[in-house]
């Protein structure tokens, strides 16, 4: 596995640190693929974050939204009461926690759980004081107004 050195890029950005230490994260984390997931657009602002959990009940699975990062957490419940004995065990039944780091402004909508997909959805709500607005200059000594214009985005 390549290493890539992003010393250049801390001596010449300014407040790109917390991008940097994740991308150093994912380069040098060697975390297992368990469970595959998936990450789509499905239009402008909305997300999707879909997680294979074949074999999870619902009540197994567990999603927390905690400032910027989405956890989803599985556990299996042991079956102590199955009499049968398994021969093979080939269907993965451990326990996982994916974490996710959200962007500002990215919120949960949904969640659901349908022929062993956990579906996420998300959503990019910008605040209206966060919107651009544009200012119109004035000329002689007046001060500057606000032009409201809510097709800026």
């Amino acid at each position: 596995m390549r290493t890539y050195d992003l010393t250049p890029f801390y001596r010449s950005t300014v407040g790109f640190d917390r991008l940097f230490n994740l991308l150093d994260q994912t380069s040098s984390d060697g975390s297992p693929g368990y469970p595959p997931y998936n990450i789509e657009r499905t239009g402008e602002n909305d997300y999707r974050i879909t997680v294979a959990v074949s074999g999870f009940a619902k009540d197994e699975l567990s999603i927390v939204a905690k400032e910027n990062t989405l956890t989803i957490k599985g556990e299996k419940v042991a079956n102590e009461n199955s009499k049968s004995e398994v021969l093979y065990r080939g269907i993965a039944a451990r326990a996982f926690e994916r974490a996710f780091q959200l962007a500002d402004f990215v919120q949960v909508k949904n969640a659901s759980l349908e022929n062993g997909l956990l579906h996420v959805d998300l959503v990019r709500e910008i605040p209206e004081a966060k919107k651009p607005r544009q200012i119109a200059i004035n000329a002689g000594a007046q001060g500057a107004q606000v032009i409201e214009n809510s097709a800026a985005a």
